[in-house]
């Protein structure tokens, strides 16, 4: 009697394991996809609807900094029953914090050229001023005296070569949000921001069933 009270016992035992096991990757990969799905909307949104400045600000952070963070902090801060001096992060954890930061900045990128693509206006406009300190920026107004802002950013079109009272045919975001561009080209960022996507919700979800069978093996659940 009970040798069996005993063996039901370890088999409800392994079948909770099991079913715990089955739902790590399920669980992992909805946190990860929040994740890196909330870096992503949160820094295109920003110049696309346009967010007010404040909120614009918050909604940065959040992407490049909370949310990637969030995606090794918590899968190792839930190591609470592994002694300290023996708790250790899976190196696949390190690919979702950098692809996250990725996801933002460029997100942020993508947002200003789909800002551009909906309410952008091509204009002729002139160099005002030039800061060269590190990275270029442009300040422009349009021929006929209208301030444009925010400045053009190297990337977009403030080369090395310009100079104060040159002129140049930019696209531009009347509501002052979306940074101007010479770029005529389709969307650039959409492979990227894709690649950075997929890296960063399977390196992710690696990561995080790693730690949670680390987990178990010390009596977790």
């Amino acid at each position: 009697m009970t040798d069996n009270v005993s063996g039901a016992a370890v088999r409800a035992t392994r079948a909770r394991a099991d079913s715990r096991q089955r739902v790590d990757p399920i669980r992992w990969l909805a946190f990860n996809l929040v994740c890196a799905g909330g870096s992503l909307g949160l820094a295109w949104l920003g110049p696309v609807v346009p967010l007010p400045v404040p909120v614009r600000g918050v909604a940065f952070v959040l992407s490049v900094l909370v949310l990637p963070l969030a995606t090794v902090l918590v899968p190792v801060l839930g190591l609470r029953q592994i002694p300290r001096g023996e708790r250790k992060m899976a190196w696949q954890l390190v690919y979702p914090v950098i692809a996250g930061v990725a996801l933002g900045v460029f997100g942020h990128a993508a947002g200003d050229h789909s800002a551009l693509a909906d309410r952008g206006e091509w204009v002729d406009a002139v160099v005002v001023s030039k800061e060269d300190s590190g990275t270029n920026h442009c300040d422009l107004r349009t021929t006929d005296g209208r301030a444009i802002s925010p400045s053009l950013s190297e990337g977009d079109g403030c080369r090395d070569a310009r100079s104060k009272g040159d002129e140049l045919r930019v696209r531009y975001d009347p509501k002052g949000v979306a940074g101007p561009t010479e770029d005529r080209s389709a969307d650039p960022y959409g492979g990227m921001l894709m690649a950075l996507f997929l890296v960063a919700v399977l390196m992710g979800t690696w990561g995080g069933v790693r730690q949670s069978t680390w987990h178990r093996q010390y009596g977790g659940r």
